[in-house]
C-alpha cells in the first residue's frame, strides 16, 4: 500500500488497490478546493464564450488541412488518480504510426501538421481543455495531466501531485514545460500541492501568457534524449 504521510483517516484508493493519503495537517488546506473550483468556473464560462470564435475558426482550420476529426481526445488521470478524458486540438494526421514510445516526439516530427506545428508553438492546441475545466475533470491552474505510464510511474515517488485537479497551467507548466525529464516535473507538481494558494495560482495564471510567448522547451529533444513526453 502506498501511502502518503497523513495523520488523516481519508484515504484515495487507486484502480490498482494502492491508497493515497491527505499530507499530514494538510485537511483544512484541501477542503478550501471548492473555493479553487467557484475560481475556475468564474473564469472559464466567460472566458469561453470570449474565446467561442477563435475556437471555431482553429476547428475549421484543422479539418481544412487534414481529414479526422478538430479534436484529440486521450485518457488521462486526475483527482485522487481518477480517469477522465482530456480534450485538445489535433495536431497530428490520422493514421500514421508513432515512431516513439510513450508519446517521444521532437519538432521535426512529420505526423505534424501546419496547423498542428502553429498550435503547438502557441500552446492553443490546449484550449478545448478549458472544457474540462468546465467539467469538473481539471482546473485552470495545477499539475500536469499525465498520460496512464507517467501517472503509474509518479505513484511511487510524487503521489501527493494526485491530491489537487491537474491544470491547463500550472508551476511546472510556466518554469519548465516539457524541457524537463519526468521527475523534475513531477517535483515541481508536487511543490505546487504543497504551497498551493489561491494567490499562487493567479500569479501563475498571469506568468502563463508570457510563458507562451518565449515558445521553448516544447519537445522533449531541445533538452535531451533521456525524457519521454506526452506531447500528443
Amino acid at each position: 500500500m502506498l501511502e502518503v504521510k497523513s495523520d488523516s483517516d481519508e484515504a484515495l484508493n487507486t484502480p490498482s488497490g494502492e491508497k493515497l493519503r491527505l499530507l499530514e495537517g494538510g485537511e483544512k488546506h484541501f477542503r478550501l478546493l471548492w473555493l479553487k473550483r467557484v475560481c475556475d468556473l468564474a473564469i472559464a464560462v466567460p472566458l469561453c464564450l470570449l474565446l467561442a470564435p477563435l475556437l471555431a475558426f482553429i476547428a475549421i482550420a484543422i479539418r481544412m488541412e487534414t481529414p479526422g476529426p478538430a479534436f484529440f481526445r486521450q485518457r488521462r488521470f486526475g483527482l485522487h488518480f481518477k480517469p477522465f478524458v482530456i480534450n485538445k486540438f489535433r495536431s497530428l494526421r490520422i493514421g500514421e504510426p508513432d515512431p516513439a514510445a510513450n508519446y517521444e516526439m521532437s519538432e521535426s516530427d512529420r505526423r505534424i501538421t501546419r496547423v498542428g506545428r502553429w498550435l503547438r508553438r502557441t500552446s492553443l492546441d490546449e484550449l478545448p481543455q478549458i472544457f474540462n475545466v468546465m467539467g469538473g475533470s481539471m482546473s485552470l491552474v495545477g499539475p500536469r495531466p499525465l498520460i496512464e505510464s507517467e501517472s503509474r510511474a509518479c505513484l511511487l515517488r510524487h503521489a501527493e501531485r494526485f491530491l489537487m485537479p491537474p491544470g491547463i497551467t500550472g508551476l511546472q507548466q510556466v518554469e519548465l514545460r516539457n524541457a524537463s525529464t519526468l521527475d523534475q516535473r513531477s517535483d515541481m507538481d508536487v511543490a505546487y500541492v504543497r504551497s498551493w494558494s489561491l494567490w499562487l495560482d493567479f500569479v501563475l495564471l498571469l506568468k502563463t501568457p508570457l510563458r507562451v510567448l518565449r515558445c521553448d522547451g516544447i519537445y522533449p529533444d531541445e533538452k535531451g534524449p533521456e525524457n519521454a513526453a506526452h506531447n500528443r
